[in-house]
């Protein structure tokens, strides 16, 4: 009889251990949706000017930020009216302050006469100096001054982006407001390319790079919620069918 309890009583645990795992599974899963509903947005990117980085055709998620937190290095998408008022997708390379100027002797970008390393161009290696890649980093020289609150951009598709470059006569060298900036492209969803880093080139300068976003959080609530709600919901029911199965030699050999 007392043997009978404790079956019954291995199988009740069971059952609230499996509940529990599904709560928790489902706050976890449910608040992850809903916090990466908040914090970001879809965008697909229309054009190959960011190339290789991102596609034509591509969709990524961007974190909705205020123009003021954007750093070098953050890939953007804003709107400005003299680049034809539609969202667009480009690199920040420059802020306010900064003089922005391409070639140097290794074909490099620099910004404040430091030269820039950039590794998410088409046929430049991250360790090969820029001379080695036989690639400059613009086809064409420029050289900028960007305002205060302003933002110097360009594509990573250097030879067909149509960028700041384009509109170094228009006021501004270019630049951009930084309120025109409504989110940084945080990852590649689709296809499923990952995370898009900040680059490492620009941390050296003053204000660094931005910090990562929370999307890693976000999807690793999404995924341990998942696991929860599937494993309690599988958990219950196993736990009651073992005690069953416990229970039945054990009642046998009690009333023997």
């Amino acid at each position: 009889m007392s043997g009978s309890g404790r079956h019954d009583g291995h199988g009740r645990l069971g059952n609230v251990l499996s509940n529990l795992a599904v709560a928790v599974g489902c706050v976890l899963f449910l608040g992850g949706f809903a916090w990466g509903a908040v914090v970001y947005k879809p965008y697909t990117v229309p054009t190959d000017s960011m190339s290789p980085t991102v596609n034509a055709g591509d969709r990524v998620l961007a974190e909705r930020v205020d123009g003021g937190d954007v750093r070098r290095g953050d890939v953007v998408v804003f709107t400005d009216s003299a680049w034809g008022a539609v969202p667009m997708v480009k690199r920040v390379v420059g802020v306010g302050g900064d003089k922005v100027a391409c070639c140097d002797k290794g074909g490099r970008l620099t910004v404040n006469g430091e030269a820039v390393e950039e590794p998410y161009l088409r046929d430049r290696g991250a360790s090969s100096p820029a001379s080695a890649a036989g690639t400059p980093a613009s086809p064409r020289n420029f050289t900028a001054e960007v305002p205060e609150g302003q933002l110097f951009l360009l594509g990573d598709e250097r030879n067909t982006s149509l960028d700041s470059r384009v509109h170094l006569e228009d006021p501004g060298q270019g630049s951009v407001q930084r309120g025109a900036v409504q989110a940084r492209v945080d990852a590649v969803v689709w296809p499923m390319n990952g995370m898009i880093g900040r680059p490492e080139a620009f941390a050296a300068l003053p204000g660094g790079v931005s910090s990562d976003g929370p999307l890693r959080l976000q999807a690793g609530a999404l995924v341990a919620g998942a696991v929860l709600i599937l494993g309690g919901a599988a958990y219950g029911p196993l736990a009651t069918r073992s005690a069953r199965r416990t229970k039945g030699p054990k009642a046998s050999a009690d009333a023997y």
